[in-house]
């Protein structure tokens, strides 16, 4: 099978994942929608009935986990296409990130019995997935000469994991926001009944960062020692090493604001989202618009 034909089987496979994320979201719209029992005449406040959507909620899942498998062949075939690691260039690094994001997901899914996060996280991987093919895509093409290294696959593969991770954690710290602000009104909406409370997305958000930040810790040191070999300097204050480094300092503010000082709750929250947001600062616009040597966007 040529390069070709084989990038554009990827090409195929992508478009395949996203059909499967579509039917995930609205799958799991129907499952919140549905989860409302109408009440009788003599009833006065609406009620919940999950059980009647425990079907349409596994299928939801059952959904995630196809998309998940045809986009992680996606990107197998386009690194296969290039003969290398698909991450050459932002395409490829939105599709990988897609997948890390879906995979930190479905993991922590089975772990923490995340199910009520499958609506954000499907529509958030279908406007990755959606930018990526219409703004962002390139021919398959070989690496440019500074990225022919076997830190690529060390440095990045770790930065592609610490942040599909991180904005899982931004994810449930955001919803810990929406849903403090409904309770401080008085209580909840129909809809949110379901969700955990707020003292277990707490929760939840500060693990999913402590257990990610040491690989995030290894992927700044990892690029310094590939920028040695590279460049011959370990640090130069390039843009993208500058916010990398940004987004290391934010979130071990956050840990240490947690662990320290005992921030808890909207603070720590909002700490979180902070942290999140210099990761897509550098994700976005570095990479789009910024200038340096890590500029490999090929816009």
């Amino acid at each position: 099978m040529s390069n070709t034909s084989t990038a554009l089987l990827s090409n195929d496979f992508i478009y395949a994942s996203m059909a499967l994320y579509t039917l995930a979201f609205f799958t799991h719209a129907v499952e919140v929608a549905w989860s409302v029992k109408t009440p009788a005449k003599s009833v006065k406040k609406t009620k919940l009935d999950f059980s009647r959507t425990e079907r349409i909620g596994r299928l939801a899942s059952a959904f995630m986990v196809l998309g998940f498998l045809l986009l992680t062949t996606g990107v197998i075939f386009r690194g296969v296409s290039a003969n290398r690691v698909p991450w050459g260039n932002m395409y490829e690094f939105s599709i990988t990130g897609a997948f890390a994001f879906s995979g930190a997901y479905l993991f922590a899914l089975k772990k923490y019995k995340l199910r009520w996060l499958g609506l954000p996280v499907s529509l958030a991987v279908l406007l990755t997935l959606g930018t990526a093919i219409t703004l962002l895509y390139r021919p398959s093409a070989p690496l440019v000469p500074a990225l022919k290294s076997t830190w690529l696959i060390i440095h990045v593969s770790a930065a592609i994991i610490s942040g599909g991770v991180f904005l899982l954690a931004n994810c449930v710290a955001g919803a810990y926001l929406i849903l403090d602000r409904y309770e401080q009104k008085g209580v909840r909406p129909i809809w949110a009944q379901k969700l955990p409370s707020l003292e277990v997305l707490d929760n939840l958000s500060y693990r999913l960062v402590a257990l990610v930040f040491p690989l995030w810790t290894f992927a700044v040191i990892a690029g310094a020692i590939w920028a040695e070999s590279a460049w011959g300097r370990y640090w130069g204050w390039d843009p993208k090493e500058t916010w990398a480094f940004i987004t290391w300092v934010a979130y071990a503010a956050y840990l240490h604001a947690r662990v320290t000082v005992g921030w808890r709750g909207r603070k720590a929250a909002w700490l979180c989202l902070f942290a999140g947001s210099t990761f897509l600062f550098n994700y976005i616009y570095i990479n789009v618009w910024g200038t340096g040597r890590h500029t490999y966007s090929g816009l």
